[in-house]
């Protein structure tokens, strides 16, 4: 992931743990913060390992 991303999803993560005193729902948060830019970023690796492949 582009370290901008990285220092956001850190920043977040730091706001939740701040505002949000249980601790289950805390993981909550901080799981769907990461499904967010996991799945974007799953795309861009299943189309650059399709690309190795036929090489």
């Amino acid at each position: 992931m582009p370290r901008s991303i990285r220092k956001f999803i850190r920043q977040e993560k730091a706001r939740i743990r701040r505002e949000v005193l249980d601790t289950k729902k805390q993981g909550e948060l901080i799981n769907q913060l990461y499904q967010r830019f996991l799945k974007k970023d799953e795309s861009k690796r299943n189309l650059q390992s399709s690309d190795k492949q036929r090489n």
